[in-house]
């Protein structure tokens, strides 16, 4: 995806019942994966008066809130029929000790069996405020 700061809105929704610990590894692994998929979203590094450098961050804002597990399956659908950009993370992936590992276990499994626990949305703003606009902020 191409993100347009002007056009697109981008969020990540947590399972509001995941504890702090996995929910924060749910959220960095999604902005991670993010950054790395969306061309236009991270901007140029910036440098100090000192000349230090500060690699490039988000150039949009990139709430974290919560959500029912329930509800976050149904944002997986509607991302899916509305052609919106979804980044979807599973109790599975939490699961494993390797990357491998988690190859091997997730395609054994259909998608509607598979538990998310977190997915990031980006798509144009108005929708994505839509979907979103009732969600708890994560403190």
């Amino acid at each position: 995806m191409k993100f347009d700061a002007g056009q697109h809105g981008c969020t990540i929704i947590i399972d509001k019942d995941l504890p702090a610990g996995l929910a924060i590894n749910a959220a960095s692994v999604i902005g991670i994966s993010f950054g790395r998929t969306t061309e236009n979203l991270v901007g140029p590094d910036m440098q100090s008066l000192d000349d230090v450098n500060y690699p490039g961050v988000i150039c949009s804002p990139l709430p974290v809130l919560l959500a029912p597990g329930s509800y976050i399956q149904e944002l997986q659908r509607i991302a899916k029929e509305e052609n919106l950009y979804a980044m979807p993370f599973s109790a599975l992936a939490q699961s494993c000790k390797t990357y491998d590992e988690y190859g091997e276990r997730i395609s054994s499994v259909s998608s509607e069996n598979i538990e998310l626990v977190a997915i990031g949305l980006m798509g144009p703003k108005k929708r994505i405020t839509k979907l979103i606009g009732n969600l708890a902020l994560f403190k």
